[in-house]
């Protein structure tokens, strides 16, 4: 398989993650955080696991700028979330 398939394979997967479960859980956790709420043990292993992901999507990013935005939008949404919360805790 060459490396457009597999792209095209691995983004077809991550884009479809991203409708389904990330962008409504981002979507929760920032109502939550704006509602004055504080993040708990599950909401940042959320948020963990999604920045590990960001780094290990770096390459496949690389390879195509037709991405940047969205992800750019996606870790916008994550850092308003991560700002919010740390807010909230003080």
């Amino acid at each position: 398989m060459n490396q457009e398939a597999n792209d095209t394979g691995v983004a077809t997967v991550i884009i479809e993650r991203l409708e389904k479960e990330r962008l409504p859980r981002a979507l929760d956790l920032k109502a939550k955080v704006d509602a004055g709420g504080q993040l708990d043990d599950m909401d940042i292993a959320f948020l963990e696991r999604v920045f590990a992901d960001s780094e290990d999507l770096k390459p496949l990013l690389d390879r195509h700028p037709e991405y940047h935005e969205l992800a750019s939008r996606m870790m916008r949404l994550y850092q308003e979330i991560t700002a919010k919360g740390l807010e909230n805790e003080k």
